[in-house]
Formats: structure tokens, C-alpha cells, sequence
């Protein structure tokens, strides 16, 4: 029994020190080999403290191993730009101005729920309001909003404004600026936005809920010109009630770089 506590400290201890010199990160920002490598420390670590008919090197001895590895890796990505994209990857893109990006999304093995569930998960209920969305290689989505692209233009916009304004049109900014908080008073509030179509599929329980029937689906559909489902990525109405669509073949169009 006092054999196997040593043996706990021990490796406990080296455990410790070997994921402090691999640096500080949560485990959220691991990057694949470092996960991986994480995994396997840990496994390694158990095994001498289960059976105590192994010799404690053997466990130590690997774990030192993937600790000169995870440096060796890591010194490669800090001198090579292509020792760093071989490793850690590249960031995809999987929207592009309020186009969904089919292909990168089966390449990453994600599911357009996933996609729609982490939009809504960072408060985003509107694919219009997605500049792009970022797959970072850590596995976590970055976004750039119209909203945050159209601040700094108007930024910008309003410093020349106050420039223009000096000899005394300061009045007339202010009956505007009023004119805009009675407005936007009177604008409706935003709906919840509801699917039909995913993935060339009919969302029937969203038809169910909603009051509606396929037959209202294919006629929204024709009057875009659109006679079969199947070219259909994403059919849905967005926070103001507007039926909005994607064919597969749009992000091709509008978004290719």
C-alpha cells in the first residue's frame, strides 16, 4: 500500500511538471497533437500506478519521451511556416457574407445543425447578420458581423460629419438623431427564426409548429425561380419574417476566393 502512494506522488508530480512545461493552455486551445499528446501522458501515468509489477521508468521514460516531442513540434512551428500549416492546419471558412460553405463543411465533418446551433449558442439568430465565420484550428468558431464592419465605416463616417458640421448645422444633427430613436421605436420585434428546409430536406416539424405546409414551401420557392428542392441548402425565414435561401451552388458563386 505505501509502495502504490509513492508511486502516485511520484508521477503525480511528474505529470505536473511535464504539462507545465508544455506550456499554458486550457483545453479548450489545444491544438490536435497537443491533445493528443495529453491524452497519452495521462494513460501512461495510470498504467505504473494500477499494476505495481511494473517498474515506475516505464513510465516514466514515455512520458518524458512525448514531452521531448510536444518541444521538438513546437520548435518546427516557430521556424517553419510550413512545418506549422502541416501540423496545426488552417483555419476554414464557413460562411461568407451569409453563405454557407457546403464543401468546408463536409471536409470539417460538420453537420449544418452543429453550424446553426453554434451561430445561435454566440447569439447570432441571423445567417444575414455573418460577415464569415471562422473555423480556428483549436476547433472554436470566430465571427466578423456586418454589424461590427458597418461601426467602424459609420465611425468614420460620423468624424467627417462633425467636421462638416463646425459653422453651425448642429441643430439639424440632433432633429435627425431624434427623428432615428422615434423610428426605431416603432420597428417590430424580432421573430425567432424558424428552418423548413436543411440540407435539401423539409423541416416538418418547424412546418408543424409553424402553421404551414410543403405546398407554401414550394410556392416560396417559385417565386424565386426554384423548382426542385433538392438544389436547396437552406430555406428559412429570418428575425423579420422574410423567407431567405442558399442553393448549393451559391457559395460557388458569391464567395469563392
Amino acid at each position: 500500500m505505501f509502495i502504490v502512494l509513492i508511486r502516485t506522488i511520484i508521477l503525480y508530480a511528474l505529470v505536473v511538471f511535464v504539462m507545465r512545461l508544455m506550456g499554458k493552455r486550457q483545453i479548450g486551445e489545444l491544438q490536435p497533437y497537443e491533445f493528443v499528446i495529453t491524452i497519452m501522458i495521462s494513460d501512461l501515468a495510470a498504467l505504473p500506478m494500477q499494476d505495481t509489477r511494473l517498474p515506475l521508468i516505464l513510465g516514466v521514460i514515455p512520458i518524458i519521451t512525448l514531452l521531448f516531442v510536444k518541444t521538438l513540434l513546437t520548435q518546427l512551428q516557430l521556424k517553419s511556416q510550413l512545418a506549422r500549416k502541416i501540423i496545426e492546419g488552417e483555419p476554414s471558412i464557413l460562411i461568407c457574407r451569409g453563405k454557407v460553405n457546403f464543401s468546408a463543411l463536409k471536409k470539417q465533418q460538420i453537420n449544418l445543425d452543429e453550424l446553426m446551433e453554434e451561430l445561435r449558442l454566440a447569439g447570432y439568430f441571423d445567417l444575414n447578420e455573418i460577415e464569415y465565420a471562422i473555423l480556428e484550428n483549436n476547433g472554436q468558431l470566430s465571427f466578423l458581423t456586418s454589424q461590427s464592419s458597418s461601426s467602424n465605416s459609420s465611425s468614420d463616417t460620423d468624424c467627417g460629419t462633425q467636421k462638416a458640421n463646425t459653422n453651425g448645422s448642429s441643430t439639424d444633427q440632433t432633429n435627425t438623431s431624434s427623428g432615428n430613436s422615434k423610428s426605431s421605436n416603432n420597428n417590430p420585434k424580432p421573430r425567432l427564426p424558424v428552418i423548413y428546409v436543411l440540407d435539401g430536406e423539409v423541416n416538418n416539424n418547424a412546418l408543424t409548429t409553424s402553421g404551414k405546409n410543403k405546398v407554401w414551401i414550394q410556392n416560396e420557392l417559385k417565386k424565386h425561380k426554384i423548382d426542385s428542392m433538392d438544389k436547396v441548402l437552406l430555406a428559412m425565414t429570418d428575425t423579420t419574417g422574410k423567407f431567405i435561401y442558399q442553393l448549393y451552388e451559391d457559395y460557388e458563386k458569391g464567395c469563392k476566393q
